[in-house]
């Protein structure tokens, strides 16, 4: 931008970055924008240079995120201007702030397409470059047959043309039914000879976009893509100015290579030939150096022909060199190509005859999966999957079992589901198949999803040899002193059903069986409790004549369930005690369950349905992708999640919970109507939160104090980023009516406490009462007429971040006097965020029209849940979390001091349990206001929202910290986790703030 000389423009920059704090920004740019509007009424007597200073102001506030809903016409004018500086800032301002659907663009239109068939280049330049950039349709329909003309001229220079390609490309993937390019193909086999390695980079990029969607029609520009790898592999007539680092143009090459994986299959022998002689350069002179730039740019080349090679179903032997080369690549100490190499050789795993040579590297790829980096840890996970056969699934399964007891918990839910699956599918016998899956359940019981030991349950009913072996190792692990739940479930259910094959062996009676069996019935859930009542009805039965002892035990159990809350305990509990008083019948009514009818495996399903890993498809698969979007395909992006769903072993660490099931329960539930009505007699209620305060309270008395909100700790809130639209500070809010009592206060008190009042004037008073479960929150809005006139015209809209999915049902319009609205409010969070929703509430009392801006406490310590976790778990788990950006740390200035039972309080009231023995404060003496922090997790973006969230309450404690209640110390450290599936229970991130 030429803005030397433009002392207004250089005052006015300085005057916002000398702004202390954003309001004195917003008062400085308001101030502007009234100056700039005025001098635009009177156009004429601007000057050009004023008119140009002018726009610029515009475009800088534009950039600092204020709204510019003025002057466009004034820039779009410039455009036409004759001079350069003047047209230049037209055109960079109008593709700025304009949109492809803007009406002013149309009044451009005209002297664009002028500037682009005239014979000034510089002008040439600026039109393409805005009509690349806006791209619209009109744009398109009217100047994409000029913007062709120019790229085929031989009388322009290579500067304009190249940039003639790139805008046409632009316009084509934005319009492709509105860009005519029938008749292409010879035209661009002519632009494939150009010599200028620009103009041709840039048409490569056109190539590939109109060879992705009709590789029919350009058959012609195969053998110039040959051509050009064989220029660029020898060094031939390659200026210096694209060569980096000693390597012909690398983006040429990659573009290059990409265009030709969408042709099928070569036949030319010749061309064959040619092509697989510069991917064998290619291969050959490739290795791993010391400069990271150089290996950057040489080893997308190198993926780029691996990919080629693998498309090509290349000769057996250089698939074996591709190997050797990868092999290289994986025992490197550089993260970042170990990386590279076993993504590709993963994806080498679709190309058939090559699954032996890969094998030859199972020992490092083994290796791979201790590996510190817990990206390159996924895919030696991903490629032991790949690669695992008949042959060598034993030593894979029995090498990721043994993983699985170090494995960090973002990894053990993929990883168990993996040895499933291989465990199913490669079994050499159902016995070791059994053995498995059991260790998995005995390790990893957390991460074992309910289709896995259902699977097993299948396996043993459908296979009578099977059973006896089954039931005795599900006996042998009952004998353990502590095992999860899942396999008190599996195993309650194999020795329900098969237990009475054992009765011969010491310790396995029926007796025996219930006894072992009924001591865990105290520490499981009420889903298991149907499984062991299900499970002592068995024993009962196979225990035929009964044993009076054994029976009445458990029918004992059988009554004490009957009346349970769970109806379907309850159901079970009736129906089994009134079936084993029919004695003998019980033997026909409890026989042995069917066998299952086959079917798809459950778990298989899941991981086809769940398998979004790039590194797992294929090229053909690749390209079929590449073919659906509009993009070159350059880059390989996963696929986005329906619903948030993550993918298996996707796990974040402060898990914004899975939103599969508990999504649609939370949906039904927002689909229910809300909002009760209920008049307030003298009387108040005991069970409402404003019941004692609509009773007494009359307009003409003073307002109430009855309730009086303790001040509270800081939420942190305050620096919290939100929509523009979000918060309109209570100075800006031109109400008649006053609010009673500190609208901030009263927010900040309610985000530590989950009952409270949120706003209260002379006429109403807004309370909020919350339950908080897992990743979702349910709140009531109780809205209290206090006076004897009706509150007409009531209005409540929520205005929510973009990581809550909120719904507030029906708020009437009318408030009848001295009553109270209660309005449901659903929340789901769906990833973390510091951000905070908004309720814009307005009403109407006689001609008083009032109208507030109220933050919703649904904020980030509310996702949060305590763990219990010692010690000696926490610390290796810890120092397993790398470093930036899953591990930050910082310090934070400003702190005011505090005693460490104090701070330990402040935690506890955001959910931030403070674990005893686990927390260091490192201060400086010389200055007790600083201290470090560290914080970690698994996910980066819950990392930095939560530094930033714990940051802000240490800088602003309050001096009522000291009073927020403590929680009663437990017996052992709990740690912070968020509401998220059961699979995070012992996330070592969990802690969320471990300040070391």
């Amino acid at each position: 931008m030429a803005m030397s000389g433009m002392r207004g423009l250089s005052v006015f920059i300085s005057d916002i970055r000398n702004c202390q704090n954003k309001e004195q920004e917003r008062l400085r740019v308001d101030k502007e924008l009234g100056n700039i509007r005025t001098r635009f009424k009177n156009e004429k007597a601007l000057t050009p240079y004023e008119k140009k200073k002018y726009v610029w102001k515009m475009l800088y506030i534009y950039m600092l995120g204020y709204d510019v809903d003025f002057g466009h016409m004034e820039a779009v004018s410039l455009i036409s201007a004759p001079k350069y500086p003047e047209k230049q800032v037209g055109y960079i301002v109008t593709s700025s702030l304009l949109n492809e659907n803007h009406d002013f663009l149309r009044l451009a239109i005209n002297t664009v397409r002028n500037d682009i068939i005239g014979r000034n280049e510089t002008f040439q330049c600026l039109a393409l470059t805005m009509v690349g950039n806006i791209g619209g349709r009109e744009f398109a329909e009217s100047l994409a047959p000029d913007v062709q003309k120019l790229l085929i001229s031989s009388s322009c220079r290579p500067l304009v043309r190249k940039k003639a390609a790139l805008c046409l490309l632009r316009l084509y993937r934005k319009n492709p039914d509105v860009v005519n390019v029938d008749g292409w193909a010879d035209r661009m086999a002519q632009l494939l000879d150009e010599r200028d390695l620009g103009v041709l980079t840039s048409s490569m990029s056109l190539l590939v976009a109109l060879v992705s969607n009709n590789h029919e029609a350009y058959w012609s520009c195969l053998p110039k893509c040959i051509k050009i790898l064989e220029r660029l592999a020898r060094n031939q007539d390659i200026p210096q100015e694209y060569t980096y680092y000693g390597i012909p143009s690398p983006w040429l090459q990659v573009k290059t290579m990409r265009a030709l994986q969408y042709f099928p299959t070569i036949e030319d022998p010749n061309a064959r030939r040619s092509l697989f002689e510069v991917l064998q350069r290619i291969l050959m002179g490739t290795d791993v150096v010391k400069n990271v730039n150089k290996n950057n740019a040489s080893h997308a080349v190198l993926f780029e022909a691996l990919a080629l090679v693998m498309h090509l179903d290349a000769e057996k032997e250089m698939m074996s060199q591709c190997v050797a080369l990868l092999g290289k690549f994986i025992a490197v100490r550089e993260p970042n190509i170990r990386y590279l190499g076993l993504e590709n050789m993963t994806r080498m795993l679709m190309v058939t005859d090559v699954q032996d040579i890969i094998k030859r590297h199972q020992a490092q790829i083994i290796t791979s999966l201790k590996d510190p980096d817990i990206s390159i840890r996924r895919r030696a996970l991903d490629l032991l999957y790949g690669m695992c056969d008949v042959s060598n699934a034993k030593d894979i399964v029995e090498e990721l079992l043994q993983y699985l007891s170090t494995a960090e918990f973002a990894m053990r839910e993929e990883l168990s589901l993996k040895a499933a699956i291989l465990a199913e599918k490669f079994a050499p016998d159902l016995s070791w198949y059994v053995d498995v899956i059991l260790q998995l359940i005995d390790k990893a019981g957390d991460f074992v999803s309910d289709d896995i030991w259902f699977r097993v349950v299948q396996f043993v009913t459908n296979n009578e040899d099977l059973q006896p072996y089954a039931a005795a190792k599900a006996r042998e692990y009952l004998d353990k002193p502590a095992i999860h739940e899942t396999m008190v479930k599996v195993s309650a259910y194999i020795l329900g059903e098969f237990g009475h094959l054992l009765a011969r062996r010491p310790g396995c009676s029926p007796k025996e069986l219930f006894s072992i069996i009924h001591e865990k019935l105290p520490t499981v859930s009420t889903s298991t409790i149907s499984i062991l009542l299900s499970t002592y009805a068995k024993i009962l039965m196979h225990s035929q004549p009964p044993d009076s002892e054994l029976q009445n035990q458990i029918w004992t159990i059988f009554k004490k369930y009957e009346s349970s809350i769970e109806v379907e305990i309850q159901q079970r509990a009736v129906e089994y005690f009134a079936l084993s008083r029919k004695g003998a019948a019980l033997m026909d009514i409890l026989a042995e369950m069917p066998k299952f009818p086959e079917r798809q495996s459950a778990l298989i399903k899941k991981a086809e349905d769940n398998e979004v890993d790039t590194a797992e498809q294929s090229a053909i698969k690749l390209r079929a992708q590449q073919q659906s979007q509009t993009s070159n395909a350059l880059v390989v992006t996963e696929q986005s999640h329906v619903n948030g769903t993550p993918p298996v072993g996707q796990l974040s660490l402060v898990k914004v919970p899975s939103m599969s099931s508990n999504v649609d329960e939370a949906d039904q539930r927002l689909s229910q109507e809300n909002g009760t009505l209920s008049i307030v007699d003298s009387q108040p209620p005991s069970a409402d939160l404003l019941g004692d305060l609509l009773g007494p309270l009359a307009i003409e008395g003073p307002p109430s104090s009855s309730v009086h909100l303790q001040p509270s700790s800081n939420s942190g809130v305050e620096g919290t980023v939100v929509e523009a639209t979000a918060i309109v500070p209570a100075g800006e809010q031109a109400n008649s009516v006053q609010p009673i009592g500190n609208i901030a206060e009263r927010f900040h008190a309610l985000c530590v406490k989950d009952s409270g009042v949120l706003y209260e004037d002379p006429y109403i008073q807004i309370g909020i009462k919350a339950e908080w479960r897992a990743h979702q929150g349910h709140l009531v809005l109780f809205l209290g007429n206090k006076n004897t006139s009706p509150l007409v015209s009531v209005q409540a809209l929520i205005l929510p971040p973009t990581h809550l999915k909120m719904e507030l049902s029906l708020v009437p319009e009318t408030i009848p006097p001295r009553a109270q609205v209660q309005c449901p409010l659903e929340v789901i969070n769906l990833h973390p965020s510091r951000d905070v929703a908004v309720l814009d509430f307005s009403y109407k009392f006689g001609n008083d029209m009032v109208n507030v801006k109220l933050r919703l406490p649904a904020v980030l310590n509310k996702f949060l849940q305590p763990i219990t976790i010692s010690a000696e778990e926490f610390f290796p788990q810890w120092r397993s979390l790398p470093g930036p950006p899953l591990k930050l740390q910082e310090v934070v200035r400003g702190v005011r001091p505090l005693p460490l039972l104090e701070m330990a309080n402040l935690f506890n009231s955001y959910h931030l349990t403070v674990c005893p023995g686990l927390v260091r404060i490192e201060t400086d003496p010389a200055d007790r206001t600083q201290l470090r922090m560290t914080v970690a997790s698994g996910d980066p973006t819950l990392t930095f929202e939560m530094k930033e969230f714990i940051k802000d309450q240490l800088v602003s404690i309050p001096a009522i910290a000291t009073r927020v209640p403590t929680q009663p110390a437990p017996t052992s450290p709990p740690l912070a986790q968020p509401g998220s599936a059961p699979a995070a229970l012992t996330d070592p991130g969990a802690m969320l703030a471990a300040l070391l």
